[in-house]
């Protein structure tokens, strides 16, 4: 897409580019989720990797009704955190429950990004009047609050005190 004309150009470049990032994330998630060794940990992760279809699903309708090119937006910035995802969660080297940590950090820097972007594109909906895109963004920003919760909760319960002894 060309630079940006309008706000309706604006949002769909941001479905685009977080249709890009949902997809890149889906596949560092499944990998972590084989890499870690705590198992209600790598089930979390597997979970997830459903809920990042299905907000990849909801922004190609998205995309779809607002009249975009059905086409991604190669996202650079979850390209550099699926970067260090691979790098400190995946390929690391180390003791299990420290590479769960690191596994649980990496996931929720992704997630952050993702509340971010799903957030903004949920004002853009709201500014343009498409409150049906609006609603289901802001369902999905919900959602990866939620599943971000489980993670810190996960984190403070039981991975980092593991990991704190080693």
């Amino acid at each position: 897409m060309s630079s940006p004309q309008n706000l309706k150009d604006l949002y769909l470049e941001e479905l685009q580019d977080l249709w890009s990032a949902n997809d890149q994330m889906v596949k560092v998630v499944r990998e972590m989720a084989d890499a870690v060794g705590d198992e209600k940990l790598s089930s979390r992760l597997r979970g997830s990797v459903g809920g990042i279809e299905k907000h990849a699903g909801i922004l190609q309708d998205l995309i779809s009704d607002a009249g975009g090119e059905m086409k991604k937006e190669h996202c650079k910035g979850m390209e550099g955190l699926v970067k260090e995802a691979r790098k400190h969660a995946v390929e690391m080297e180390a003791d299990t429950d420290v590479k769960d940590v690191a596994a649980i950090a990496q996931f929720q820097r992704m997630s952050h990004y993702g509340i971010a972007g799903f957030g903004t594109a949920a004002a853009f909906a709201e500014a343009l009047g498409l409150d049906d895109a609006a609603s289901k963004l802001n369902k999905a920003t919900s959602e990866i609050y939620s599943s971000d919760e489980y993670m810190t909760e996960l984190a403070e319960r039981s991975q980092n005190l593991e990991a704190k002894g080693k």
